[in-house]
């Protein structure tokens, strides 16, 4: 787990906390969204990260630039993360949040990663196969990586099955190098 990943998570918690306890879980998905958006811009990257602006006044522009989108716990989450000099978190608390959301909805999102698209047919019975071995929904992501030379690579919470003809080499050259 980065470092980064680290330092966001109690941040998504409490987020995810405050918006279950609420029934928001929707409205502060989008919330996080728009912020995250903000904070990925690379000019208002760099003018919160000017030694110029006290953490004070990052914050104060970050709440101008988002205005009533965030509403105001929104804000008073950007004033403390400011206060912490977090600000630069917002993009990595979405998808953290997004995880806890989707686990309380008792759904897991999975990665597909194969050299060319994966069928609507291959998709269902993959889906079912992780449903069955996870007990939960499953909500299919399907990237393409060109680098791959066949077979797939598929990513579920913790769970990761190399498929890949380049995973399976990877595991013959283990075995015969023992």
């Amino acid at each position: 787990m980065s470092e980064i990943t680290t330092a966001a998570r109690p941040y998504a918690r409490a987020v995810f906390e405050l918006a279950q306890e609420k029934g928001e879980l929707d409205v502060w998905e989008q919330r996080l969204a728009f912020m995250a958006a903000v904070a990925s811009d690379p000019s208002m990257r760099n003018l919160l990260a000017s030694p110029k602006l006290s953490r004070e006044q990052a914050a104060e522009l970050f709440n101008k630039v988002t205005g009533d989108q965030v509403g105001e716990h929104g804000q008073n989450m950007v004033r403390m993360m400011a206060e912490n000099d977090r600000l630069a978190l917002l993009p990595d608390i979405l998808p953290l949040y997004q995880q806890f959301k989707a686990e309380a909805e008792g759904m897991v999102e999975a990665e597909i990663v194969s050299a060319m698209p994966v069928n609507d047919e291959q998709q269902a019975a993959i889906a079912k196969a992780l449903q069955v071995r996870l007990g939960r929904e499953i909500k299919l992501v399907n990237r393409i990586d060109e680098t791959l030379i066949g077979g797939a690579v598929i990513k579920a919470g913790d769970l990761v099955i190399d498929g890949s003809i380049q995973g399976r080499f990877d595991k013959m050259v283990n075995a015969l190098t023992r």
